[in-house]
């Protein structure tokens, strides 16, 4: 099947003043792509579908290059606390919550996306606050961070949490003041761990949910998506999709190297490779937490604070045993990364495996630095030294800009997300929502590259701004590069996938404090329509 795309915009992301009026396709793969004229002999060729984009845009589909798509549907359906604004909104919405699912008498019960910082009390809502809507449900809800969150008694008690149990290393477990009895509140490990021992049996459809997760990435012209520290459970979640052909776009999975890294060698089909749209891509590593929630290890003091900078999950010993295990294995290793002591241990131990290693193409496996939100110009010029991306949480600056200037001063909170500063280095930049920590529109975060104005209305760091371009290559071809793929996907190019997304608006010609405002019109992946606003306005 042929097809030729053309009145309207094109966008190649081959260069900037590269024009393009049509581009034909056949099976999946760009043909052609070039002047309309140059392709009229198409325009009469009965085996040829015309597709006019009647003045839309048309670019290459957005690539996700950091999320959880395995977790974006079951959050999905969970009590939505992102807009409580208070202690007694969030017992409101979990009390409806129980109500309007039904659920009965010992019913786990799961919010998630409040966010302390925005509340009322300015507090975390502790279990005397979860008490208050259940002490018959077991009640964990997540903070928006997805890096803490809080209990009531009955799950504290299901999870076997109490005065005699230990912190977890990388982790927390609140107290009651002058005491040892949890208060409820739960940090990074502690928190991952109440929710494995008490909510991992929550009855699910699993298979649905991961499906309307995937259009959710799809509504917003993402035609390629990532699954960050695939549990083992999740991976044979992805290959019964993959098997029974459920994927709609290509995922790439990236299990623990600290839990399962087994997993890539037991399902080699998969390794480094798509099989039935499905790849494993190299291992995740986590360092440390959030800096929103006060997590993050940073190598100076929180504002306000005399002495507390965060705190790392792994010694630096454990950290090269990870990191060497990757290149030794001849692994891409993506490594979360939020305050610059994790950034800095993360450099100095991959450098350190690097010069041990003796796997010869150790200087190839494209490393990756996760979310870099207060990363140093110093470790930018490192990052150039040692090849790595940098992958950056851009939307920080919208959602969280306000509360960084408020944790971290002015200076290091106008410094995040230096994409920049990145971008000026020659390093090959990406940009990513974390979904479902952020919704995964890709408009927006390239609203918020450009514009770098936090929910305040605050311009915070206006010297990391990028150009429109860039931003687009962040959510393209730069994305593609991440994934080894850069030779299939991330432009329009003949013999590339046509992979596409349509915008009703031009991102290059429009006002640039609009570019959230532009609606994917349609998503197509490999010349196949995946979604398409019009059809999906009249179901």
């Amino acid at each position: 099947m042929k097809q030729l795309y053309y009145g309207g915009d094109i966008i190649t992301m081959e260069n900037e003043e590269d024009v393009a009026e049509a581009v034909l396709i056949e099976d999946g793969v760009i043909k052609k792509v070039g002047r309309l004229k140059e392709l009229q002999t198409f325009m009469g060729d009965p085996n040829v579908m015309k597709v006019d984009l009647k003045g839309n845009t048309l670019m290459p589909g957005f690539i996700d290059p950091h999320g959880h798509v395995s977790m974006v549907g079951p959050m999905s359906i969970m009590a939505d606390l992102s807009v409580c604004e208070s202690f007694d909104d969030i017992i409101y919405t979990l009390k409806s919550y129980i109500h309007h699912k039904g659920l009965k008498k010992g019913d786990p019960v799961v919010g998630f996306g409040y966010d302390h910082n925005f509340l009322k009390e300015e507090k975390h809502p502790t279990k005397d606050v979860l008490n208050q809507v259940s002490t018959e449900h077991p009640i964990f809800i997540s903070h928006a961070s997805g890096h803490v969150g809080c209990a009531n008694d009955a799950a504290l008690k299901l999870a076997g949490i109490d005065e005699n149990t230990p912190d977890e290393d990388g982790g927390v477990i609140g107290r009651i003041e002058g005491t040892r009895e949890p208060n409820g509140y739960l940090e990074e490990g502690s928190m991952m761990s109440l929710r494995k021992n008490a909510f991992s049996d929550i009855n699910m459809d699993y298979v649905q949910l991961t499906n309307l997760g995937q259009d959710i990435y799809i509504k917003n012209g993402i035609t390629t998506v990532q699954d960050g520290a695939t549990s083992h459970e999740t991976l044979e979640l992805l290959k019964t999709l993959a098997e029974q052909d459920d994927l709609k776009v290509d995922v790439v999975a990236y299990p623990l190297v600290v839990e399962n890294p087994d997993d890539m060698k037991k399902n080699e089909i998969y390794a480094k490779q798509y099989h039935k749209r499905l790849k494993i891509g190299g291992y995740k590593l986590f360092l440390d937490g959030s800096p929103q929630g006060k997590t993050a290890w940073l190598t100076e003091p929180y504002e306000g604070e005399e002495s507390y900078r965060g705190y790392p999950w792994y010694q630096d010993e454990q950290v090269k045993q990870y990191v060497s295990q990757a290149i030794n294995d001849n692994v891409q290793l993506l490594t979360h990364c939020n305050g610059d002591a994790a950034s800095d241990q993360l450099l100095k131990n991959y450098e350190a495996a690097l010069q041990e290693s003796n796997n010869a193409n150790k200087h190839h496996l494209r490393p990756v630095m996760i979310h870099c939100q207060t990363v140093r110009y110093d470790q930018l010029d490192k990052m150039v030294e040692l090849s790595m991306i940098p992958s950056i949480f851009l939307p920080h600056t919208y959602y969280w800009g306000d509360v960084h200037l408020k944790n971290l001063g002015h200076e290091r909170g106008s410094r995040i997300s230096p994409a920049k500063s990145a971008f000026n280095r020659g390093l090959v930049v990406n940009f990513h929502q974390d979904a479902p920590v952020v919704k995964p529109d890709m408009l927006h975060t390239i609203w918020c590259a450009v514009n770098r104005i936090t929910r305040k209305g605050v311009k915070i760091g206006p010297e990391e701004c990028v150009p429109v371009y860039d931003a687009l290559k962040a959510v393209t071809i730069n994305a593609a590069y991440a994934y080894f793929e850069e030779d299939q996907k991330g432009s329009i190019k003949e013999g590339k996938l046509a992979d596409f997304v349509i915008l009703d608006q031009n991102p290059l010609k429009v006002d640039k404090m609009k570019l959230k405002d532009i609606q994917v019109v349609e998503t197509i992946k490999e010349g196949n329509t995946i979604y398409n606003m019009d059809f999906a306005a009249t179901k």
